[in-house]
């Protein structure tokens, strides 16, 4: 299928790596539908990409709400007939307090949108390209660095993330008699406007604080472009995509 036939859904769509991906696709002409909680900056980003207004939807949503995920991709089933690509994106850090400090509130935050947004994304997902003609699709989960090693104080993030490679991993199984392809994308120091301005370091392993290498988030946003780039009778099961310098192979 040509990308300028394509229909995507990008969830936390309003800024970071998620906006760039959205800005991208739209360039090649996919289909976009923009999910995130703040309209205002979705609103934004489909002006920003200067493509026609039949061409991209933004829908406020919380994929942390069944309800709010069934709407989302209600809507795009009725604005654009079909779903090609998903790319469960939306997440949120937990707070760096150690772990036994850490609430009940606080911990059910990060597992509610890191984990179960994209397990109820996924089905809803499934349940459009099953049934489409031709059945298909690709679906993309952001993993992160943090779903093979864990920074300090990151206990209820670096879980849900390993647990997305889990749900990765059963997606792509379940997901073969229907086509669809499912894959991860670990991404390490990407710049987003949540980490802009961070000069003070990272805490490591040992103790130490350090500056690490970063990459933008346009760069992030054609890994995934790439991803998607794929026939369906192939697919990128996990990749890692990080600033080359950036402290993790070798962490103390």
């Amino acid at each position: 299928m040509e990308a300028n036939e394509k229909v995507a859904i990008i969830t936390g769509a309003s800024s970071g790596i998620g906006k760039q991906t959205a800005l991208a696709l739209l360039k090649l002409g996919y289909s976009v539908v923009l999910a995130a909680r703040r309209a205002e900056l979705l609103e934004q980003t489909v002006k920003e990409s200067g493509v026609a207004a039949s061409k991209s939807l933004a829908v406020t949503t919380d994929v942390s709400d069944p309800d709010s995920v069934k709407a989302l991709f209600a809507k795009t089933k009725e604005a654009f007939g079909r779903l090609d690509l998903l790319f469960n994106n939306a997440g949120v850090f937990s707070p760096r307090d150690p772990l036994e400090d850490l609430t009940f509130e606080q911990w059910k935050t990060v597992v509610d949108i890191n984990l179960t947004g994209v397990f109820l994304c996924t089905q809803e997902a499934f349940k459009i390209m099953k049934a489409q003609t031709p059945m298909g699709g690709r679906i993309i989960n952001n993993g992160s660095i943090s779903a093979h090693a864990p920074r300090p104080n990151s206990a209820p993030y670096t879980a849900t993330k390993h647990a997305v490679t889990g749900l990765t991993k059963s997606t792509s199984l379940d997901g073969r008699k229907y086509d669809i392809a499912c894959g991860q994308i670990d991404i390490g120091n990407a710049e987003t406007e949540r980490t802009a301005g961070n000069t003070a370091g990272n805490p490591q392993p040992n103790g130490d604080i350090v500056v690490e290498a970063t990459m933008t988030s346009e760069q992030a946003a054609q890994a995934v472009v790439h991803m998607d780039s794929l026939p369906l009778t192939s697919n990128v099961q996990f990749m890692t995509i990080m600033g080359t310098k950036m402290p993790f192979i070798g962490r103390a």
